[in-house]
């Protein structure tokens, strides 16, 4: 075994002049806490607590148009239940305030939307997705486009949100 030199008085004392001031260092180390099949467990078993049906792709990338306001209508859809849509005709029957979310919270509790408004007939509902750092605004639009039970969405007309909020035209049963 090599052995270390000691330090002298001298360098002794020029170490604590140079390290006055610092803490010590936490460790830092991350372990991983389960293993990622436990994970997906309790994420199948949080949506299925939710009463959620349907799951959104993050990798899904729907072609919506880049100019003007956010807007998508589904093929079998007509064009006018979407320029209904942003006129305001269509009052939201239910509200879905989406600010102070990350975006696994947001995408369940739309999902869960989606499902309850399926489950009440619901035909309108209103996602505030807030301004921000525009995250959750360019996310909600792939979501909803993924669903089948969307026919269309457009941004709100300002009585409802603006550009902070979006109205889904849903399918009912009858």
């Amino acid at each position: 075994m090599k052995k270390t030199p000691s330090l002298t008085d001298e360098e002794s004392l020029l170490f604590r002049d140079a390290v006055k001031g610092t803490r010590k260092i936490k460790q830092d180390t991350i372990r991983a806490s389960s293993s990622p099949v436990k994970q997906k467990r309790e994420v199948r078993e949080s949506r299925e607590k939710l009463g959620v049906d349907h799951f959104f792709s993050d990798e899904y990338q729907p072609h919506l148009e880049a100019d003007g306001p956010t807007r998508y209508v589904r093929e079998d859809v007509s064009k006018f239940e979407l320029k209904k849509l942003k006129r305001g005709s269509y009052p939201p029957e239910i509200y879905l305030d989406l600010h102070g979310m990350n975006q696994h919270q947001a995408k369940l509790e739309l999902a869960a939307l989606l499902t309850l408004c399926r489950r009440e007939n619901i035909h309108v509902a209103s996602v505030m997705h807030g301004i921000g750092k525009h995250i959750l605004k360019q996310r909600i639009p792939s979501w909803l486009a993924q669903h089948p039970n969307v026919q269309a969405f457009h941004q709100a007309p300002r009585e409802w949100g603006g550009e902070s909020a979006i109205l889904v035209l849903l399918d009912i049963e009858e």
